[in-house]
């Protein structure tokens, strides 16, 4: 994707309007931003603040004839020495009692716990990202209490979290992407990490495949991924859980938190937890119903 340059930040709205404006914003044929974000602000009243990322700032500024972006501003994106932050984030994480490692640190691997071997590459989930940490936390938590047997992986990436799940639980996960790429990464991974026959993956777009649903429903389910879609996908992820499943989200910012909670107590689910890792949110549901 085209690196980012300029951002048009929309004054604050409530977050009606905030909403109906970004699904006005997405549908339209005239531009196209290569990203669009709407974070709450702290405010004496809930408010919701839209940010779209363009590639330069004559496409920020042919935006702002779009009716409702008239009184964005525009502003250049700070620039940052990206190979050296993601240098910086590559040593062994731990997560409960899942350790993280690449290659190169195999010698650090603890006694005790489960290690995994993920190296950073061509697919999205290394662990050290503070969304997939997370969900890690959150399956240890979860396994404290209770062993699912049914377990999704939405959107997998390097598969690190399916992984995690096969051997933590020992059971079968299924885990799909819209990327065959992740696919690939994540058969590699689960084999290298002793889950070959555990792990089973496949490409598919969002929820609209009978393997998904043939395999359902689920204990549990992760969905590590971005805000937006995770709204879209509410729905049928509710319905995805059995009774007394457990939902796990991620790929949020702090400030939208209260806005993904909100839509899934909207679906009916429990919010049972949430664990902040930096700038990121992890957010736990459970499906009324069923035991644990």
């Amino acid at each position: 994707m085209t690196e980012a340059r300029f951002t048009l930040t929309v004054p604050a709205a409530r977050f009606e309007a905030a909403d109906a404006l970004v699904a006005r914003l997405e549908a339209n044929p005239l531009f196209e931003p290569l990203a669009i974000t709407i974070n709450e602000i702290s405010s004496p009243e809930p408010l919701w603040e839209i940010v779209l990322y363009f590639a330069s700032a004559e496409e920020a500024a042919e935006a702002l004839s779009f009716d409702g972006l008239a009184a964005g501003m525009i502003a250049p994106v700070p620039e940052r020495d990206w190979v050296r932050q993601s240098l910086d984030g590559l040593s062994p994480v731990s997560a409960g009692r899942f350790f993280l490692h690449g290659s190169h640190d195999r010698d650090r691997r603890r006694a005790g716990g489960i290690a995994l071997e993920i190296d950073a590459g061509t697919a999205f989930g290394t662990g050290h990202h503070g969304t997939t940490a997370g969900c890690l936390l959150a399956l240890d938590r979860m396994l404290k209490r209770r062993r699912p047997k049914r377990i999704l992986d939405l959107g997998c990436g390097t598969g690190v979290l399916a992984i995690a799940a096969a051997r933590g639980a020992g059971t079968r996960v299924t885990a799909t992407d819209i990327d065959p790429e992740a696919v690939r990464v994540t058969r590699g991974n689960a084999a290298l990490n002793g889950a070959r026959g555990s792990v089973i993956s496949f490409v598919a777009a969002g929820l609209a495949n009978p393997r998904i649903a043939a395999d359902g429903p689920y204990d549990l389910i992760f969905a590590n991924i971005l805000a937006r879609p995770l709204v879209a996908l509410s729905t049928g992820l509710a319905r995805a859980l059995a009774p007394g499943g457990e939902l796990i989200l991620s790929g949020l910012t702090l400030d939208q938190m209260r806005w993904i909670a909100a839509v899934y107590r909207s679906r009916g689910l429990i919010l049972r937890g949430r664990i902040c890792r930096g700038e990121w949110a992890t957010l736990m549901f459970q499906r009324a119903g069923g035991s644990g």
